[in-house]
């Protein structure tokens, strides 16, 4: 008895990963690759056999989207991880730093986004932003990055109405705190009062691995959810349940 050769789900797609060098970006691209998409990770730090991209800036985005189209012949798959953040108490954020924090995590998602549609239109692609259970339900010193996490939520929504009838899907992923050198070297400002963040608190009593990030992005840009549009993947152990 011969048997028909599995063939990955992801084979003949070609994926952009935007914080590529980062722990979840670096974890969702390798992903999307072990399934067989031809992936190029993007981000402002160097990646193995990536490019470099500044989300924050629209020639940066639009020369991205074009070095991968040139190169590759399509895109598939937008992967917007980019993502920073930082810790203070309200009265205390610089208010250039809240205008980082958006630029990279909601402007930057958008201006990747503008870039790569007519590539995805072109191929019937789909684009999974990374959200995050800040954009769902607040968490305390962190006002610009809820802010900016719940704006990509909304653009998700926005996008996959708007790119619904042109058959391109749009989703998010919103995970809970997840296991990476971001999360470890996270601080909180001083005096802060830890009580705030009982009900944030995983009932299954541990982190989020980036692996598991990964698997729903790859999930979801996969014909397995050829249906799924607009919807938020929540991955935070039944916190916000």
């Amino acid at each position: 008895m011969t048997t028909t050769p599995h063939t990955p789900r992801l084979a003949g797609r070609v994926a952009l990963v935007s914080g590529a060098a980062g722990g979840i970006g670096s974890a969702v691209a390798a992903r999307l690759a072990d399934d067989g998409a031809t992936v190029v990770g993007a981000d402002l730090a160097p990646v193995e056999g990536g490019i470099r991209c500044d989300v924050t800036d629209e020639g940066s985005c639009a020369a991205a989207v074009a070095h991968v189209v040139d190169t590759h012949g399509r895109l598939d798959i937008l992967a917007n991880v980019a993502g920073i953040g930082t810790a203070a108490a309200v009265c205390d954020v610089d208010p250039d730093e809240w205008r980082r924090i958006i630029d990279v995590n909601l402007t930057g998602t958008f201006l990747l986004t503008q870039a790569a549609v007519p590539a995805l239109l072109s191929s019937t692609g789909c684009i999974v932003n990374m959200g995050s259970v800040a954009g769902l339900r607040a968490t305390p010193y962190n006002a610009a990055y809820c802010a900016s996490k719940a704006g990509v939520i909304l653009l998700t929504k926005s996008l996959a109405i708007e790119l619904a009838a042109a058959g391109v899907r749009v989703n998010a992923v919103c995970p809970a705190s997840v296991d990476t050198p971001f999360l470890r070297n996270f601080s909180l400002p001083e005096g802060a009062d830890l009580s705030l963040f009982a009900r944030a608190a995983s009932p299954m009593g541990r982190r989020v691995e980036v692996d598991e990030v990964a698997a729903a992005v790859a999930y979801l840009v996969s014909d397995d959810a050829r249906t799924v549009s607009g919807t938020t993947l929540v991955i935070d152990g039944a916190a916000t349940a």
